[in-house]
This record gives structure tokens, C-alpha cells and sequence, in this order.
């Protein structure tokens, strides 16, 4: 299941970007660690793995080291997906 991050603030001056990629790459990769070739059902948090759950699980766990966050997309397949906008939206 291919996963997209979203991200929304202000461009930083004077690198004209909101982060990083190296950054979103770093909060991303324990994460990755996490759900990589495992059943996901068997990770905590992930007993009943919908789309819908997964983009929940995810959030929770990036928005604290993401504050720009503003959507997490899961894809099931090149036509169908879900996007979480956050506890608030």
C-alpha cells in the first residue's frame, strides 16, 4: 500500500521550502521499519488494518515530529484510496 504525506505551512526562508525531505525521511523510517514486510494486523495498534486505520496509525504516529502535517493518503490500488485530514479536519 503505497503512503503519501502531506504537508502545509509556510515556506521557510531562506530555503523556500516547508521541510526537508531528509527530515520527512527520517520520521518516516521508523515507521517504515514498523509496517515493511509484517502482517499488519499483527503490528500493535493495527489489529484491523483497513485503509482507514492504517492512515489513523500513521498520523498518530508522524504528527508529533510533523507539525505541518495535513493529510495522510493510503492507496489500495491505482483507483482507490483514503485520505485521512487529521483528528480536526
Amino acid at each position: 500500500r503505497p503512503i503519501e504525506a502531506a504537508l502545509r505551512d509556510a515556506l521557510g526562508e531562506p530555503a523556500g521550502w516547508v521541510l526537508d525531505f531528509a527530515d520527512l525521511s527520517a520520521a518516516w523510517a521508523p515507521l517504515h521499519d514498523a509496517l515493511d514486510h509484517h502482517y499488519l494486523n499483527e503490528v500493535p495498534g493495527l489489529d484491523n488494518p483497513t485503509s482507514e486505520i492504517l492512515a489513523m496509525w500513521i498520523w498518530d504516529r508522524l504528527a508529533p515530529s510533523l507539525p505541518g502535517l495535513s493529510q495522510i493518503t493510503v492507496r489500495e490500488t491505482c483507483t482507490s484510496s483514503c485520505t485521512y485530514l487529521g483528528p480536526e479536519a
